[in-house]
């Protein structure tokens, strides 16, 4: 059964934080520190960082979208303007995970399709390696621009993709 997809919502707050904490230790245990995957307080910290982004002045400018699945939260997403000095007008990706047992069912499409309008010029950064969501982004015509960096907060290597807009 395919997700529902929807706006975010404040209700959904502890489950946006508690699939972005488990999403994560499903995808980058080996890439990311033990420690951050571990760390206890992970989970107050990303309710704190979804309230925020849910806030009425954050919503102005970023969209959150939800992928539900009987009443539980399996996936999430997040976009808004870029935070690139080199690509300014375009949307940028910041969040798309989903559970793993998901994966494949139309959620991770249905959150990238519902905070990124379609035809828009866009960019994200992506772990690399992750082969699996690198793969996905190539099938909504995102490419490697060859830019590439070092997430400060948990040293994962990163590389830039893009979607040119559509005309």
């Amino acid at each position: 059964m395919t997700p529902a997809v929807r706006p975010a919502v404040s209700a959904d707050v502890d489950g946006m934080a508690r699939v972005h904490v488990d999403s994560w230790e499903e995808t980058y245990r080996g890439l990311m520190p033990d420690e951050l995957l571990d760390d206890p307080a992970a989970l107050d910290q990303r309710r704190q960082m979804w309230t925020r982004a849910l806030d009425e002045d954050h919503q102005r400018t970023h969209t959150c979208a939800v992928a539900d699945q009987d009443g539980r939260i399996v996936g999430v997403a997040m976009s808004g303007p870029s935070r690139d000095d080199d690509r300014p007008d375009e949307r940028e990706l910041f969040i798309l995970y989903t559970y793993r047992a998901v994966q494949g069912s139309g959620a991770g499409q249905g959150l990238l399709d519902l905070v990124v309008e379609s035809g828009t010029a866009c960019h994200l950064w992506v772990a690399d390696p992750n082969p699996h969501a690198q793969a996905f982004y190539r099938k909504n015509g995102f490419v490697p621009d060859g830019s590439v960096k070092t997430d400060d907060y948990d040293g994962v290597r990163e590389i830039r993709m893009v979607r040119a807009a559509e005309s």
